[in-house]
């Protein structure tokens, strides 16, 4: 069973661009609601993908070079990276569905 990963600026390049598969990364906010409702959807695509797809989450405020370095406008935030480069971002809460419905255009 695959959790998801705490990533800082500190080991983002190590933890997403030299990952070896795809990585989904979480931007969220301690004071963030909607980061709140969206949290369990992205536990649960780290169990459920996690042989395929990396899932790690970034805490925002502490950690402003990667927030800029992936154009995080809103929270809570997703950008999923294939061979180094963002390939679909989406920002504001969403479904578990869309969540999966997005991991499994690109993985599939």
């Amino acid at each position: 069973m695959t959790s998801v990963v705490k990533v800082s600026d500190a080991n983002f390049e190590s933890e997403v661009f030299q990952a070896q598969k795809p990585v989904l990364v979480y931007f969220w906010a301690s004071w963030c609601g909607p980061c709140r409702l969206v949290s369990p959807s992205i536990d649960w695509v780290a169990k459920t993908y996690g042989d395929r797809l990396k899932v790690v989450k970034l805490e925002v405020d502490p950690n402003p070079d990667s927030v800029k370095a992936c154009d995080v406008e809103g929270l809570p935030a997703i950008r999923l990276f294939k061979d180094n480069k963002i390939i679909q971002g989406i920002e504001g809460a969403i479904g578990k569905q869309q969540i999966q419905s997005l991991v499994e255009n690109y993985l599939n």
